[in-house]
């Protein structure tokens, strides 16, 4: 569907229906209204950092409906997903949004719905396409791992790769990604029962590392999908384009929110410990945030278009309402030098960051979750760029 890019740079999805403050939402089966012309942008606000970088940021894509994962083809279309059910192919230059996927079966609510989204690093060839989400499952709902083809902008040739995670309306995790090894990485929540994040029978609060067929790879610690266990609920990692360490952010209770440096096989202690407790056989956060932020999507910033920026961590952070940055010492494993809150209180709760083809940083807002207070042109994807 078209959009015309002299008036807008986007497209959009106007919210069709109400949230209530719990975060509640009825399963969206029905065919979504056409998108929605956005109005022109403002240029958008210009920033200067602790170090003196100076960038701004431009508004891309407006109106959508709880995007959740980010992923761009190389191509340079843009993949999202929707929570309520849905996954949208995103043509930025061209301004224009394409309906690639409904899940019908989408259980949404709470927390839970379609989260995330990676895409096969072959995807030039194979357009495999693979999605988290939370489907009903007779009385309940399982997390799921499932891998599509796109062909013409549609995705198809279902295959369920994982299933049966653990799942409720909150701690679903949800966040997959492709590693420097090929394989495909995936966390998970604690689904509300916190014994389940000790527990190596189960594949809830966990890390999971699967091949792309969804069988468990042969260097796998345990002999099952388990990479890492005692996490309560990550949604967001990432690698370090130096080191190759996985980092992750993690969700606290009530504040002790976590930043993990992750290594096969390692126990980051929840329930049993949280924040700077310590535990033999358990493993403490790099850093913790006492105060609640609600980290949520995480990623390296990669390449010099911001060059103050380059092999710095940023993570979204919800409840806290800012991009966090964090400066990581390269010569010293695990090691934070600086943080710095980025565009604090500007566009509201921050759900996904990740670093663009064109080395810009693209972030999109949670806003229209039922937790949020959404502005007029709610939930939004924006780009960070240096400024003129």
């Amino acid at each position: 569907m078209g959009l015309n890019p002299a008036a807008i740079v986007a497209f959009g999805f106007i919210l069709a229906q109400s949230q209530t403050q719990d975060c509640r939402q009825t399963p969206r089966t029905e065919s979504p209204p056409p998108a929605a012309p956005a109005p022109t942008q403002p240029s958008g606000d210009v920033i200067t950092t602790e170090d003196g970088a100076r960038v701004q940021v431009q508004v891309v894509v407006t109106n959508l409906e709880v995007p959740w994962s980010l992923a761009f083809a190389p191509d340079g279309r843009l993949f999202v997903t929707e929570r309520p059910g849905r996954v949208r192919i995103i043509n930025i230059a061209g301004g224009t949004s394409e309906l690639a996927l409904t899940l019908d079966d989408t259980f949404a609510q709470g927390e839970a719905g379609v989260l995330g989204l990676a895409l096969d690093p072959a995807f030039a060839s194979s357009r495999f396409v693979y999605v988290y989400y939370t489907a009903r499952a007779g009385n309940g709902a399982v997390n799921r791992v499932v891998r599509y083809r796109e062909v013409g902008g549609r995705l198809g040739e279902r295959v369920v790769l994982l299933d049966g995670i653990p799942a409720d309306t909150i701690h679903d995790g949800g966040r997959i990604r492709f590693g420097p090894d090929g394989l495909l990485y995936v966390s998970t929540g604690d689904a509300a029962s916190m014994p389940l994040a000790q527990s190596l029978g189960s594949l809830a609060g966990k890390i999971l590392r699967l091949n792309r067929d969804g069988t468990s790879p042969a260097a796998n610690p345990f002999g099952s999908p388990v990479y890492s266990y005692g996490h309560r609920n990550p949604q967001g990692f990432d690698w370090h384009p130096g080191t190759g360490e996985l980092w992750a952010s993690e969700h606290g209770p009530t504040g002790n929110d976590e930043i993990n440096v992750v290594r096969a096989g390692a126990n980051y202690g929840w329930p049993v410990i949280q924040a700077n407790q310590m535990m033999a056989g358990m493993l403490a956060p790099v850093a913790f945030f006492p105060t609640a932020i609600a980290p949520s999507g995480a990623s390296f910033a990669r390449g010099r278009a911001v060059p103050q920026f380059e092999n710095n961590l940023f993570v979204a952070a919800l409840r806290g309402l800012h991009l966090l940055r964090v400066r990581i010492d390269p010569a010293a494993s695990g090691r934070i030098v600086a943080q710095e809150r980025l565009l604090d209180q500007r566009y509201g709760r921050i759900r996904d960051v990740i670093s663009g083809p064109d080395g810009f940083l693209y972030f999109c807002t949670n806003n229209r979750d039922g937790r949020g207070v959404p502005g007029a042109s709610d939930d939004l994807i924006a780009r960070i760029t240096p400024a003129p």
